[in-house]
């Protein structure tokens, strides 16, 4: 009996369960380690591009700089598919149904190993016609395309690490995908040192370290799960699919690919704006973005826990503790968004300038410029997240979606409207306007929902 006791404490610490406790410190305790795991990628991204700047020129590090929309807009789908996976997965342990689970996570890897195939056939068929389509300036062409090809081989790594890890997730393990990330990035740091500085294989050896990285942070997170949760593992009987369960299954995962796909596909479209206004100006743009990231790395990954946290809550039937979770994690992004605005306005131009390896005042002004403008509206972008990511945890599509598709729209209406008049202003000022409309939108569904459920 002692021996079955102790199994059962060693397996409830691998997971957390969020539907006990006080909301704000468990929200803490499952984002943080999200945040170092995004802040680490942000950091490497940095040094990535600055290996890049460092060693080759300003032309690389513009390359990798407009090409990281194409695969962010690919992984980012991929993401989005299997963070609506998780969502049914965490629906599934909040209620207690391992059977559910177990189905739940069968299902997911089918529908994963299918989307990843076409995206990985589509990407390599169509690249070279979205760099075309993206207004790539000619001396960028060359080395974006030698770039971006060796990327999308690292799709299938990818892909298998978010499932994994949006699957750890939805059990309440935060800590192991973090684990894993933080080593392919100490790998990915290596390998550019080594294949630039000293192979010098030019921007090719940026992106053949990154698809290494990716393929071990990928299969450590999930060896990590099979050996770690065997009791989640499906059996032979779980594969069959039940009628309507794959469907359900894919409607989430839709919805939140969707979702993040629509942002993407307009980033895309401004990013085609961003390169008609020239080399030093897409320059400017990739260096004051990986600084803004960052920073915004601290409040969106609380919408990641909100999604794990709303769907346990709900899946144990505890509505109100998502009303109290939604207070504690607006207040904290909060209060992080006002100490980024302090950060941004102090140390912005030493850090772009750095970045960037560059002193050209052109490009240090418009980074500055684009940092500050940006990080004003982060009072607003905290709470889009959490209110987002709630709404999808309660399993309403339909109001985050559309804020979505409005993301899209002003982005669009930015490139002919805003961008001929303003110039990169107004490139800086595309997003704070649609995270104010998504935020007020997504505001007025919650308090729909809220009140819906309270009747």
């Amino acid at each position: 009996m002692e021996r079955l006791v102790q199994t059962a404490e060693k397996r409830e610490k691998k997971t957390m369960d969020m539907t006990e406790g006080s909301p704000a410190r468990i929200i803490l305790l499952f984002t943080v380690p999200i945040i170092l795991g995004n802040i680490f990628q942000q950091l490497y991204n940095i040094g990535d591009a600055k290996v890049v700047s460092f060693f080759l020129d300003e032309h690389a590090f513009a390359a990798v700089g407009m090409t990281a929309v194409v695969s962010n807009m690919l992984i980012g789908l991929i993401n989005g598919f299997t963070q609506g996976f998780g969502i049914q997965v965490a629906h599934a342990f909040g209620a207690r149904d391992v059977r559910r689970i177990r189905r739940n996570v069968a299902g997911s890897a089918v529908l994963a190993v299918a989307l990843t195939l076409v995206l990985s056939v589509l990407a390599f068929a169509l690249i070279k016609r979205v760099l075309v389509l993206l207004h790539t300036p000619a001396e960028l062409m060359d080395p974006a395309l030698r770039y971006v090809r060796i990327i999308l081989m690292g799709i299938p790594f990818s892909a298998l690490y978010n499932l994994s890890a949006n699957l750890l997730r939805s059990l309440g393990n935060s800590k192991t995908p973090l684990y894993c990330l933080l080593s392919s990035i100490f790998l990915n740091i290596a390998l550019d040192l080594f294949l630039i500085g000293v192979v010098h294989m030019d921007i090719e050896g940026a992106a053949v370290a990154t698809v290494i990285s990716q393929a071990v942070c990928g299969g450590a997170c999930f060896l990590y799960g099979v050996i770690r949760y065997r009791e989640y593992l499906p059996g032979r009987e779980d594969w069959k699919p039940e009628e309507g369960e794959y469907r359900e299954l894919f409607f989430m995962g839709l919805s939140m690919g969707l979702m993040g796909c629509i942002v993407n596909i307009g980033t895309i479209i401004l990013q085609s704006a961003i390169n008609g206004l020239g080399a030093d100006i897409v320059a400017a743009h990739t260096a004051g973005r990986r600084l803004l990231e960052i920073l915004m790395a601290l409040t969106y990954t609380y919408g990641f826990t909100m999604t794990t946290y709303t769907s346990q809550n709900i899946g144990a039937g505890k509505f109100e503790r998502v009303r109290q979770g939604v207070r504690a994690a607006t207040c904290i992004v909060t209060i992080i968004s006002l100490l980024s605005i302090v950060f941004v306005f102090l140390f912005a131009r030493p850090i772009v300038s750095w970045i960037a390896s560059t002193d050209i005042p052109l490009i240090e002004e418009n980074a500055v410029m684009y940092c500050r403008v940006g990080v004003c509206f982060f009072p607003v972008l905290g709470p889009l997240f959490i209110l987002r990511c709630t709404l999808q945890g309660l399993g309403h599509k339909v109001v985050p979606l559309t804020s979505s598709v409005m993301e899209f729209c002003i982005k669009v209406g930015s490139v002919f409207f805003l961008v001929p008049r303003l110039g990169y202003l107004g490139i800086a000022l595309t997003e704070p306007i649609s995270w104010t409309v998504m935020t007020a939108m997504l505001t007025v569904g919650y308090i729909y929902v809220v009140r819906k459920k309270s009747a």
